[in-house]
């Protein structure tokens, strides 16, 4: 009995791995093209992610004067990564690389489209939120690296 016991515990920690990969059959061309610009385009957010860091100190120290709002260049790469953060979740979509990268790339839509604006607009009252508005990049630039060392790792 114990015998059958382990085939059937083996048998379920190989369901539970092969359930991580939400593949339907052999990895197309369009399937893998997707997902080779998956990864391009999550290695261009996280570029664009630390020129926005550095953006940031612009605005802070007031180095652009673009009639009194500093943070203009900040906020449209903002806008672009968030445009960027759709298209990534549709190439996951696409190349269904797992569970794991489709609901992080959602979260990644999420945090840069809906709540870094919401935090960046009550920042200006608050400075709390606006403290948060930075952690929130933090976080998403954590995602997008953790997804795309994910995907190298993970490569159909």
């Amino acid at each position: 009995m114990p015998c059958i016991e382990g085939d059937k515990m083996r048998q379920e920690r190989a369901l539970a791995a092969e359930t991580e990969h939400v593949t339907a059959g052999p990895v197309t061309g369009l399937r893998r093209g997707a997902f080779l610009g998956y990864q391009w385009l999550l290695l261009a957010f996280l570029l664009a992610g630390v020129a926005q860091i550095f953006l940031a100190g612009l605005g802070v120290f007031g180095l652009f004067d673009t009639g009194g709002d500093t943070f203009a260049p900040h906020r449209a790469l903002g806008f672009a990564m968030a445009g960027i953060a759709v298209l990534i979740l549709v190439l996951a979509l696409i190349a269904r690389p797992g569970a794991r990268a489709i609901v992080g790339s959602a979260v990644l839509v999420l945090l840069t489209s809906l709540v870094q604006s919401l935090l960046a607009g009550l920042g200006k009252d608050h400075a709390a939120y606006g403290g948060l508005h930075a952690f929130d990049g933090l976080l998403i630039l954590g995602i997008a690296g953790y997804l795309f060392v994910w995907s190298r790792r993970h490569e159909p």
